[in-house]
């Protein structure tokens, strides 16, 4: 976790635009009683908005829709994440219950 101070260095940004930023909900640090922490994720974020601002000449409008998409997305790859850890869970579990009861009928069939 990096301070406010060495994410604006990393960032190449002034502390202002970081509040700014922080003001918009394009960049959510998390506050401790030594002030804000920001991940490495926050600093990708940062450089996906300079890059959007900048190059991109894409306006603050257009930068809240991306980043509000970019979250959509992250949150549908976490939940289908999730969802293939049940199925599999499921599918485990099925192939075993069908393991064991096939075990037990060739046992059967030798008791016979």
């Amino acid at each position: 976790m990096l301070t406010a101070k060495e994410f604006c260095v990393s960032a190449e940004i002034t502390h202002a635009t970081l509040t700014a930023w922080v003001e918009a909900g394009w960049i959510s640090p998390r506050q401790t009683s030594g002030g804000w922490r920001l991940s490495k994720i926050d600093l990708a974020r940062a450089r996906l908005i300079l890059d959007l601002n900048g190059p991109m000449g894409v306006n603050d409008e257009g930068i809240a829709v991306v980043l509000h998409l970019l979250d959509q997305v992250h949150g549908l790859r976490r939940a289908l994440r999730g969802a293939n850890a049940s199925y599999r869970q499921v599918t485990i579990t099925s192939t075993n219950r069908t393991v064991t009861r096939r075990s037990g009928q060739r046992s059967n069939r030798g008791d016979t």
